[in-house]
This record gives C-alpha cells, sequence and structure tokens, in this order.
C-alpha cells in the first residue's frame, strides 16, 4: 500500500484526503501529523469512515517518525490567506505577504521531516508555495521538493477559457507558468482548443481579444479571494489538484502538470509543464512563448527569487 503523509489538519488536507480516498484505485495509507495532534486524532478519525464507504484507503493520525519512508509528504500548514491578511486585491503582493510567517513555521516543519527522512519527496502546498519550497531546498537539499505550481491557475485559465468559447474546460489546452501569484503569465500564444488557436477562435467570435484576455485574467488572478470571501477557505479545487498531484508522483503515471520545480536557468522554483513521477520533476516541458510572454516569465522568475530571499531571512538560513 502506498504512504502519503500530510502535515497540517486544516481545510485543504481535508479537501486533499477527501479526493485522495475517493474510488480510483490508488487506496493510498495517509497519515496526517498535525501541530495539535487531537486535531489530526479526529480528522483522521472522520475520513476512516469515509474512506470505509468508498475505497479501501486508510487514514491515521501520526507524528513526524511515522512519515519516514512514506512515498510523498505533502505540508498544506501554516497561515491561510483570510488570517494571513492576503485577500487585498490591490496589494500587488498577494500571497507574497505570509512569507514570513509560514516560512519560520517551514523552518520547524523541514527540520523535523529531516530528523526521520532527510530524502523524502515533499510537495509543498503552503501559501506561497513557491518561495516555500525554495526554502525547504535549502534546509534539506537531499530531499526531492515540488510546489504545487501554478496547477490551479491553469485549471482556472482552462475553465475561464472554455467558457468564453462555450466548451468544457477538459477540451482547452492551456497553461500558467512562473509565480502562483500576482505575477503569473497566462500562455496565450500556445492556448489550444481542438488544434486551433483560443486568440483566433475568440476574434472569430466577433468579442474584443483584449477585453476577453483581461477579463479571463482578472477571474483567475482572483479566483482565491472570491472564494474566500464567500467561504473563509480556498480549499476544494486545490485540493482535487494535490490529489491527482499526489496520484501521478506516486503512481509513477507521467502525468503532465504545472507543479513548480527548482530551475538552475532560473535560480527559483518555477510553474512549467512538467512530467510527474515517482522521481518527482521526471522532465520540464517549457512551452514555446512570444517575447512578450518570455519577458513576463523573466520578470516572474525576478520577482520569485526576490520572495525567495524573503524566506531565507525569516528563517534565518
Amino acid at each position: 500500500m502506498k504512504r502519503i503523509g500530510i502535515i497540517g489538519a486544516g481545510a485543504v488536507t481535508a479537501a486533499t484526503v477527501a479526493s485522495l480516498i475517493a474510488p480510483t484505485g490508488l487506496d493510498p495509507e495517509i497519515i496526517l501529523v498535525n501541530r495539535t495532534h487531537a486535531k489530526a486524532v479526529g480528522l483522521a478519525e472522520d475520513f476512516t469512515y469515509a474512506a470505509a464507504a468508498t475505497s479501501r484507503a486508510r487514514v491515521r493520525a501520526g507524528g513526524y517518525a511515522d512519515l519516514k519512508g512514506a512515498d510523498l509528504v505533502i505540508i498544506t500548514a501554516g497561515v491561510n490567506e483570510k488570517d494571513g491578511g492576503a485577500t487585498d486585491r490591490s496589494d500587488d503582493a498577494g500571497r507574497r505577504v505570509l512569507i514570513p510567517a509560514n516560512a519560520r513555521a517551514y523552518a520547524d516543519m523541514i527540520g523535523q521531516l529531516r530528523e526521520v527522512d532527510p530524502t523524502a519527496t515533499v510537495l509543498v502546498v503552503t501559501d506561497p508555495p513557491d518561495p516555500l519550497a525554495a526554502l525547504a531546498r535549502r534546509l534539506a537539499p537531499e530531499m526531492t521538493v515540488l510546489s504545487s505550481g501554478t496547477t490551479i491557475d491553469t485549471i482556472r485559465f482552462r475553465y475561464r477559457v472554455g467558457q468564453e468559447l462555450g466548451v468544457p474546460a477538459s477540451e482547452v489546452d492551456a497553461v500558467v507558468l512562473g509565480e502562483h501569484g500576482t505575477s503569473a503569465v497566462y500562455a496565450w500564444s500556445t492556448a489550444r482548443v481542438g488544434g486551433r488557436r483560443v486568440l483566433d477562435l475568440i476574434g472569430e467570435s466577433g468579442q474584443d481579444i483584449a477585453a476577453v484576455q483581461d477579463r479571463v485574467r482578472e477571474a483567475v488572478k482572483y479566483s482565491n479571494i472570491s472564494i474566500i470571501e464567500g467561504i473563509g477557505a480556498s480549499q476544494h479545487g486545490i485540493g482535487a489538484i494535490v490529489a491527482q498531484i499526489a496520484e501521478a508522483i506516486v503512481d509513477d503515471s507521467r502525468a503532465i502538470m504545472a507543479v513548480a520545480s527548482y530551475r538552475e536557468d532560473y535560480d527559483t522554483f518555477m510553474g512549467l509543464p512538467t512530467v510527474l513521477g515517482r522521481e518527482g520533476a521526471v522532465r520540464i516541458l517549457e512551452p514555446e512563448l512570444t517575447d512578450e510572454e518570455r519577458s513576463l516569465l523573466d520578470e516572474s522568475a525576478r520577482i520569485l527569487r526576490e520572495a525567495d530571499q524573503i524566506a531565507f531571512d525569516a528563517a534565518g538560513v
């Protein structure tokens, strides 16, 4: 049985576990670790009964020692956007305001994980995931570290494009690159539906292309804030995506998702189409971009490098 550890017991963890115990065939053992152990115990017991109704998956609470040898460790713990004050649409820093508090928490969590499994495979989900992944790599260089990157942004992008063109999101081939944040790059030039360029299809529909691009970009950029304003936390979409990433890694499926891994050419973690497998990022498939998109991606990398340094400074490394 595959083993997946999750550090954190909040809303995103709950949504992730709900997706992992769905009758998909993976049926993992899921170990929940949380600073408040009683919360992990309660969440694990609740999901034990849910799993009994849906699959052969098992869910239990544990400590860091129980994560040794896990196929994957997911980290969702930390201050969320609502509690951390990252819901101001006028603040271009976005999720980056959460870096100091969550970097300090990561210094402790990665330190404890490193003691029991210095070569663990880790998926960082806590916001902002890219600089926190950079911090995890700095703290534990022998670990395989990925962040959830721009996977949820990509799904939101595909959905919004599909809405504009009247087709399901599953029929849209489009990707968001760079930071999971305000500097994300929407790769319009490579977006396709049925083999046709999305920009051409928008033009043929009689709509103003620039207006549609702005509308889609704004909807995706502030989607998390809209969700938080309604239900208090962005959880179900990212939970489903994290479960898909986890399954791709643990099952060695070679699925392609826009996770972030460390790129030497950018000197930071960048969300890019990535072939996923047991060893983490098997291959990066960086798309061909226009000069303008390339410039925006370079700027996103610069912003991320600055964010990484804020995380390093906050953690004292």
